[in-house]
């Protein structure tokens, strides 16, 4: 891929800037300095490290051209030494060809659109130093600022109609604040809860709330804006994502459908009953369509002749990790009808096609593909088969374009046969990469459980791996604990990393795990400690029997509910680790119920609250909390925490980190004050895989 602007480009916005740009259109952000090829010390070294990983171009979104002929896709570029990134729009013919750069590297360039006649692109960008909704043309050239809206946007969608344009807004101030109490004391900084929800996520709540915003449109300007949640005291799109793919326009553009949970407190912290809202932009009126179904209802999207609307539902209020059932509603006659009952996958990524088809996607088997549901006869099929991952996609016509993933490459464009699932690679973001680094190899074997269940277990070997050798390996433990091990690539958890250092990964699909039917994915919700467990084991012990692992050199790593089980492990693994790590984990069951923020994760994968002394799934569960299990810790430990993460708070590792320590046993804390959940900052990430890596080295390998 090019990694120079196509020359139209660079003249024109040469030329744009000479010309004198009004203050509005010139980018106030200095352009980042991007260089993503390998010295010729790591082309020679062949080896895949955290610094060669954050040269990697990392794809985003995509969108196809009107005309079917172009793709447009998002960029984003990092450089360490600036600890900061920059996202650029480029362009790809879609039967193949050059990529085309459109965008410079001042900012952050997101969320392309189309105009009708597709002879121009709208995007979001920071350029200005605030996000705002710009353009330009399809081809490349004179970039243009079409808002100035204070405070800047997190995202937009122009009708189909291109009268109308909705927008999202943070920072809408609906409550009062402690100042506005006590006007007299102007410099206070206290914050006053009268219910919980005090904090979400990575940040303490203070009255204000993200919510769409709806204008008129001519292509130049966004005049006479209305907040169509003018008042309400809540979120759209929902916290702490803010998913702008919540919302959509209907074809006529007189309708917005969006995704809300209208509920404060302790009833929103323990509910995930969000619904569809239709909004009336004409009459301002709006209406609930998902009234009494009582789980997650989200991702709205209206058929092309705007008589029904698809959408996302889970049955069960409580259970974020439900099956995603597809559902269509329709709007002349309010039925509602559940497509491919029972398709056992969770459904992502919808899109119509036509009134009588919808595309989306769904994770199966540790693969993620691209599926079909036919509306009349309400079943559903697989187009894409294979070992990959599809994070996205995107239609136009009969033009098929998909994001997709292996455990051996980050996200390409590939051109997808719609009747065949076949597909052609379009995009080579990180080509040199692969073409100099050489890059480990997975195995996929099926185990058999303590209960007699087969499980998908991944386990990586490093390069150039040698059969007749004895290697040290580590067990991952997955977080989630709803989440899919497959061939989805990770920048914060990366198996290709972890074996290129030399290590063999023994990544197992255990019990809780999404993508292999909804009764394996819940067994886990309030057995923490019980078969998911043994499920570890028996991936570990049946790998551990290979001539070429060392058991004597294993370790044992994992993050969120991965930390839990290391914190729980730790206890219970009787000799077969010598060293742990764990993020962000939990570890003591009471103290994380009495300070998480959404209740109702905590209420469903614990079975209740610890004062239910009767609730007998509960009080197992606070029985084999890990911190009662401290006085068989004997391993020594590595211990992640981001000081902003409020789901599964910084002091349960506070607490692991002082029991070992008051034990004597060696352990390492390694803590991010600008960091939540997990870790995104460049920097920060690499001094967390030197951490990482330099704590397996020492305890598996005797490294110093």
């Amino acid at each position: 891929m090019k990694n120079l602007l196509p020359a139209m480009s660079l003249l024109a916005l040469t030329a744009l800037v000479a010309a004198g740009c009004t203050e509005t259109q010139r980018p106030s952000l200095q352009e980042l300095q991007i260089d993503p090829s390998l010295t010729e010390a790591e082309k020679i070294a062949g080896i895949f490290t955290p610094e060669v990983m954050w040269k990697m171009g990392r794809i985003g979104q995509q969108v196809i051209s009107p005309d079917g002929g172009t793709v447009v896709y998002t960029v984003t570029w990092y450089n360490l030494s600036e600890n900061k990134s920059t996202t650029s729009l480029y362009s790809v013919p879609f039967f193949g060809g050059t990529s085309a750069r459109l965008t410079d590297f001042a900012g952050r360039d997101s969320d392309p659109q189309f105009s009708r006649d597709g002879s121009r692109i709208y995007f979001l960008s920071n350029r200005s130093g605030s996000t705002q909704l710009w353009s330009l043309p399809a081809g490349g050239g004179e970039l243009r600022r079409l808002s100035d809206i204070e405070g800047g946007i997190d995202g937009y969608r122009i009708a189909p109609t291109e009268e109308r344009i909705w927008y999202v807004k943070s920072g809408i101030q609906v409550e009062p604040t402690t100042r506005d109490r006590y006007p007299d004391l102007d410099k206070t900084s206290a914050m006053i809860y009268d219910d919980i929800m005090e904090r979400h996520w990575d940040h303490w709540t203070d009255g204000s709330y993200s919510h769409i915003f709806v204008a008129r449109f001519d292509g130049d300007q966004l005049p006479d804006p209305i907040d169509i949640l003018e008042g309400e005291p809540y979120d759209a799109p929902l916290s702490p994502y803010f998913d702008t793919d919540e919302i959509d326009w209907s074809p006529d553009g007189k309708k917005i459908a969006y995704t809300c949970k209208k509920l404060s407190g302790a009833a929103y912290s323990v509910s995930t009953d969000s619904d569809i809202y239709l909004y009336d932009v004409e009459t301002g009126t709006t209406e609930n369509l998902t009234e009494g179904m009582p789980g997650y209802d989200k991702y709205p999207r209206f058929s092309p002749d705007g008589t029904m609307i698809a959408f996302a539902s889970q049955a069960r209020p409580g259970h974020e990790a439900d099956l995603v059932r597809l559902f269509v509603h329709d709007l002349r006659t309010g039925e509602k009808t559940w497509l491919g009952e029972g398709f056992d996958y969770s459904v992502e990524n919808l899109q119509w096609d036509g009134n009588e088809t919808i595309w989306f996607t769904a994770a199966i088997k540790g693969s993620a593909q691209i599926c079909q549901a036919d509306v009349t006869a309400k079943t559903v099929k697989e187009v894409t088969q294979g070992d990959q991952y599809y994070t996205g996609y995107a239609l136009s016509g009969d033009r098929l374009v998909g994001s997709r993933t292996h455990i051996h490459q980050a996200a390409e464009l590939y051109r997808i046969d719609r009747q065949t699932g076949e597909s052609t690679q379009l995009t080579f973001v990180n080509k040199e990469i692969y073409d100099h680094i050489k890059l480990p190899e997975a195995q996929k074997r099926w185990v058999k459980t303590t209960d007699g269940k087969e499980m998908l277990v991944f386990v990586i070997v490093p390069p150039d791996f040698d059969a007749n050798k004895k290697y040290p390996a580590i067990l991952y433990c997955s977080g989630g604990p709803q989440s899919t091990v497959g061939h989805n690539w990770s920048y914060r958890w990366n198996f290709e990393l972890m074996a290129a250092q030399g290590y063999v990964v023994v990544a197992p699909n255990r019990r809780g795990t999404t993508s292999f039917g909804q009764e394996w994915t819940d067994q886990i919700s309030g057995d923490y400690s019980g078969q998911n467990i043994r499920d570890y084991l028996s991936a570990i012990d049946e790998v551990a029997q290979e001539p070429w692992v060392d058991e004597q050199k294993m370790g044992c790593v994992g993050a969120s509910y991965g930390g839990y089980s290391c914190y729980y492990l730790m206890g219970h693994h009787n000799k077969r680790f010598k060293a742990f790590i764990a993020h962000c984990g939990v570890f003591n069951f009471e103290s994380m119920y009495g300070s998480t923020e959404e209740q109702f994760f905590v209420n469903n994968d614990l079975g209740g609250a610890y004062w239910e002394k009767d609730n007998a799934v509960a009080q197992r569960s606070y029985a084999n909390s890990p911190h009662k299990f401290v006085q068989n810790w004997d391993t020594p430990i590595l211990i992640f925490s981001g000081l902003n993460d409020f789901r599964i708070p910084y002091t349960e590792n506070l607490q692991a980190f002082h029991a070992a320590r008051l034990r004597g046993i060696p352990a390492r804390l390694v803590a991010f004050p600008d960091e939540a959940h997990q870790v995104f900052k460049p920097q920060n990430n690499v001094v967390w895989n030197r951490e990482f890596f330099g704590w397996l080295d020492r305890y598996l390998q005797g490294k110093e």
